[in-house]
């Protein structure tokens, strides 16, 4: 997403050349084989971990690092792999978003009509919004080496339930029609 905003806004004029059906493939191929590959790691790991009977995971939903807590096996490399797995998947995104809204803002300062900055900037407010909420609380959650506590719960609720509940509506409020169905709504 942050790399289409990109090409949307600092390069208008070839958007649809630059991004084809082709290009947006292999921006997504990648991200999907990481994601598989990373999955198929970490699930290959957590089902070589040995458990006493039966255990309850002190969690909401199915962890991992609440896992390792109830785990009866030694959890320190698997401890450590999760921090560097946090490190690579989660800090490769947001660089490339970073720098990506760092070209963003340099184009959107270079509009000379304060109200085609502003369109433009508030076209990139959404991803924004979404980006934060969903990649602060898991680095949070996942860049520690600490044992589960309960503020990774709240960390992990945010992210599983509140990102997926505000995408639609951060998203709807860009949309004119949405807002004018709100005002005709609340004014009567």
């Amino acid at each position: 997403m942050a790399i289409d905003r990109y090409v949307a806004i600092c390069f208008p004029l070839h958007y649809s050349l630059i991004m084809s059906k082709k290009a947006c493939m292999l921006l997504a191929f990648p991200t999907w084989l990481m994601g598989s590959l990373n999955s198929f790691i970490l699930t290959y790991f957590v089902c070589s971990l040995n458990f006493f009977g039966f255990v309850e995971i002190q969690n909401f939903f199915c962890e991992l690092k609440a896992i390792l807590i109830v785990s009866s096996s030694d959890t320190t490399f698997l401890r450590k792999l999760i921090v560097v797995d946090g490190m690579f998947i989660g800090s490769i995104p947001v660089l490339l978003i970073l720098a990506s809204y760092a070209c963003i803002i340099r184009t959107i300062l270079n509009i000379q009509s304060p109200t085609g900055r502003w369109k433009t900037f508030s076209s990139c407010t959404s991803h924004i919004t979404i980006v934060v909420l969903y990649y602060g609380p898991a680095m949070a959650l996942y860049m520690q080496y600490s044992e589960a506590n309960s503020q990774d719960t709240i960390l992990s609720v945010i992210f599983v339930t509140l990102v997926p509940l505000f995408n639609p509506l951060v998203y709807s409020l860009r949309n004119d029609d949405f807002l004018k169905a709100i005002r005709k709504v609340t004014h009567g």
